[in-house]
C-alpha cells in the first residue's frame, strides 16, 4: 500500500513539473513587419506616487495593505507596502540590476519572499524592451522582446495604443503574466500579477491617480 502512496506520489510530482514547465507559445497571432526598435512599459514612469490598495496570496497567506511605488531617478524605484493602518511592512529600493532592502518586518523576513519580490518588481518596473518580432491579432500588437534567456511579449490595445498584457518567460517556460487595467499611458488603473509555476497572485487597485 504504502508503494502504491509513493507511486502515486512521484506521478503526480512528475505531471505537476510537466504542466508547470510548458513551453509558451503565441497563439492566434500572425507576424508582421518590423517597424519598432523599442517598446516602453510607462504605467510607472511618472515623477508623482503611484499608491495603490495590494492584495498579494503566496501559497495560503493572504497580505493586504497600501502599496507606493516613486520613482526616484531615470531607473530606481522606490517600493513601500504598509498595512491598512499605516505600518510599514516593506521598503525597498530596486532598478533593473540593483536592489537595496530598507526595512522588512521580520515575520516577512524571508529569503524566498524578498527573492519573489526582488524578481517580481524588476519586471514590472523594467520599462524598454528591444523588439525582436512583431505579431498582431484581432484586438493587440504584440512585440517580443529578447534579454539574455529572458523573453517577453508585450500586447497593446489596437484601439488605444495602451499596454495591455505583459507575458515573461525565461528559457521558454511562462514565468509571470501581468494584465493592465488603463486609461493613460503613465498610470495602470489596476494590475493582476500571477505566476504560472508558484502559487503567487498580487493584485494592485487604484487609491489615488497620477496626472
Amino acid at each position: 500500500m504504502r508503494r502504491l502512496l509513493l507511486q502515486n506520489s512521484v506521478y503526480s510530482l512528475v505531471f505537476l513539473l510537466f504542466v508547470s514547465c510548458k513551453t509558451y507559445k503565441l497563439a492566434d497571432a500572425k507576424s508582421v513587419s518590423n517597424s519598432e526598435k523599442t517598446v516602453e512599459n510607462l504605467y510607472f514612469s511618472s515623477n508623482e506616487d503611484y499608491v495603490y490598495k495590494c492584495q498579494m496570496d503566496i501559497y495560503k497567506n493572504h497580505v493586504s495593505g497600501i502599496l507606493i511605488l516613486k520613482k526616484i531617478n531615470e531607473t530606481t524605484h522606490r517600493v513601500v507596502l504598509t498595512s491598512d493602518f499605516g505600518n510599514k511592512l516593506i521598503d525597498f529600493e530596486i532598478s533593473d540590476d540593483d536592489f537595496k532592502l530598507n526595512y522588512v518586518l521580520p515575520d516577512l523576513d524571508k529569503k524566498i519572499v524578498i527573492n519573489f519580490l526582488k524578481n517580481d518588481f524588476q519586471q514590472l518596473l523594467k520599462r524598454q524592451y528591444p523588439v525582436s518580432e512583431s505579431f498582431e491579432n484581432d484586438n493587440s500588437k504584440i512585440y517580443l522582446s529578447k534579454v539574455d534567456k529572458k523573453i517577453y511579449y508585450l500586447f497593446f490595445n489596437k484601439e488605444n495604443g495602451l499596454l495591455k498584457r505583459i507575458i515573461y518567460t525565461k528559457n521558454n517556460k511562462e514565468k509571470i503574466d501581468f494584465t493592465f487595467d488603463a486609461k493613460k499611458h503613465i498610470f495602470a488603473d489596476s494590475l493582476n500579477l500571477q505566476h504560472k509555476d508558484f502559487k503567487i497572485n498580487i493584485k494592485l487597485f487604484q487609491i489615488t491617480e497620477t496626472e
